[in-house]
């Protein structure tokens, strides 16, 4: 049902269904360049690679899967330089600047330029849902010292927090 889904996702946006490349997550900012080699690569061949949670390509028609759950999805284009990155970023993948990490390997990989690319913040767990435990909630407050870590954490009753994963993310991407 799966791969079924996918086909017809693939012929509704006219994308070759055998041209997917599927990551392989595992809430680090591991980053994978997507090449012409891994067409197909998660959907109709084993992956040779593990511990991926983006993947960036400038080839057309190669269609990026990131999975999400609760996560947070973070999409960004060079428009310029036609370059197309989707990222998993949990809460590790946050405050280990998953956004960051990827506009780098843009940089550093296409030569794009930071202000070039626009970034989507895509649908997630919001802060009203997201509680978590209080080491959860210090990573954040030590991460996001500089930056006005009181709004993203708001602590709740019974050492308990709410995380703004979205406001996080988007002080990444502004940095």
């Amino acid at each position: 049902n799966v791969k079924e889904n996918f086909r017809i996702i693939s012929k509704a946006l006219n994308m070759p269904y055998e041209n997917i490349v599927l990551s392989a997550q595992t809430h680090t900012t591991n980053i994978r360049i997507v090449n012409e080699e891994d067409k197909g690569k998660g959907i109709i061949i084993p992956r040779d690679y593990e511990n991926v949670d983006g993947l960036i390509t400038n080839i057309r028609q190669i269609p990026l899967v990131t999975f999400y759950a609760d996560c947070v999805p973070l999409l960004l284009l060079d428009p310029v330089k036609k370059v197309i990155a989707s990222s998993h970023s949990g809460w590790r993948g946050t405050v280990n600047r998953m956004g960051k990490v990827t506009v780098e390997k843009m940089v550093e990989v296409f030569g794009c330029e930071p202000i070039n690319i626009i970034a989507c913040i895509g649908p997630s767990i919001c802060k009203d849902c997201y509680e978590v435990s209080a080491d959860v909630a210090r990573a954040f407050m030590e991460e996001f010292a500089d930056y006005g870590y009181e709004n993203i954490v708001f602590p709740k009753e019974n050492d308990k927090y709410l995380i703004d994963l979205w406001e996080a993310n988007r002080v990444i991407l502004k940095m």
